[in-house]
């Protein structure tokens, strides 16, 4: 059997990553939810929080990986760890539908889209999300043919869960979905293409010049952009796991189980990492909440390298620190 110590270690970082990534930007969505009070910003903030908890279900796997294969770890136990794997999953793939559906009615039903989508709305398709989550995650315990007859650790998603599980999940779930906001995006994208030919021809004629202009055309397309990356990152990053499962339920005699969980199942697990990723750099209001962050972070730092120098030097070198605080504290924008 191949040794299973660096794909533990691989898991360990990879766990540590999404922890650290998601924690950061939930904290910066936290924090503009407290200024806005934005409903998108709530499925936001769920993205984050279901990708924090999909690492920290993972994490859960590192001991098992790690240790020796003398002790594995037991089949009740491991069922459990994967189902939350599974659930946690689930939720940050369902909740990036939630999100490109949430931008696909703003677009369409500008007008109606905050009477349409309020807090009580947002709340109630998020708590579905997750009772959806968890009857995913869990179902193979209350289903024997999602389950393996036999177990041998260490443990992993194919050592408790048959591939007719994925089977199940890509063609009742997955692809119809994919299939659903496809069409979605599409529309979206005729949307914004017709609001900015609209803009082209009032400026072409001159109709502009302090005159009604069509509302939304930027964020249409900053909307379409956003839904394009998010649809595309997580299509990418689990359809090969997706498929190649298929495959191994069709061929029985095709051992695709290494490939499965060590590689194509790491690639779709590293789709919680990009997710934050990409909010940080695509978004403006929270790659703007995380540059104010960073300053707040450098501004504490100054005042504890104050207080040491304070405390251990003499006036002149507090001069010195104190000059250089200032330096770290302003930086020059460009």
């Amino acid at each position: 059997m191949e040794s299973s110590f660096p794909f533990g270690v691989i898991l360990a970082v990879l766990a540590s990553l999404i922890i650290a990534a998601n924690a950061v930007v939930a904290t910066a969505v936290l924090l503009l939810i407290h200024k806005n009070d934005g409903v998108s910003l709530c499925f936001t903030l769920n993205l984050a929080v279901a990708d924090t908890l999909l690492g920290v279900a993972i994490s859960g796997l590192v001991t098992d990986q790690l240790s020796s294969p003398a002790r594995p770890t037991q089949k009740t136990l491991c069922t459990l760890r994967m189902a939350f794997v599974t659930s946690s999953a689930a939720a940050s793939v369902l909740t990036v539908m939630l999100i490109a559906f949430d931008r696909y009615l703003a677009i369409k039903q500008p007008l109606r889209y905050f009477q349409i989508m309020n807090g009580l709305v947002a709340g109630a398709c998020i708590a579905g999300l997750w009772l959806v989550s968890y009857l995913i995650g869990f179902l193979p315990l209350g289903v024997p043919i999602f389950q393996q007859t036999t177990y041998q650790g260490p443990c992993s998603f194919f050592a408790v869960f048959h591939p007719r599980f994925v089977l199940t999940l890509s063609c009742v779930g997955f692809f119809p979905a994919l299939l659903l906001f496809v069409f979605f995006y599409c529309d979206m994208l005729k949307i914004a293409s017709m609001h900015s030919q609209q803009i082209r021809k009032m400026e072409h004629t001159g109709a502009t010049a302090g005159a009604y202009r069509p509302p939304r055309t930027p964020s249409d397309f900053k909307a379409v952009c956003t839904v394009a990356i998010l649809i595309g990152s997580f299509t990418l990053s689990w359809t090969p796991f997706l498929i190649t499962g298929i495959v191994q339920v069709a061929c029985q005699e095709c051992h695709l189980y290494l490939v499965l969980e060590r590689y194509l199942w790491l690639l779709g697990v590293g789709n919680s990492l990009l997710n934050p990723l990409i909010y940080a750099y695509w978004q403006k209001e929270v790659r703007q909440q995380l540059y104010q962050m960073t300053l707040g972070v450098k501004k504490g730092l100054a005042s504890f390298l104050l207080l040491l120098s304070a405390r251990d030097g003499g006036p002149d070198e507090s001069m010195e620190t104190s000059c250089h605080i200032a330096t770290i504290s302003h930086p020059q924008l460009d």
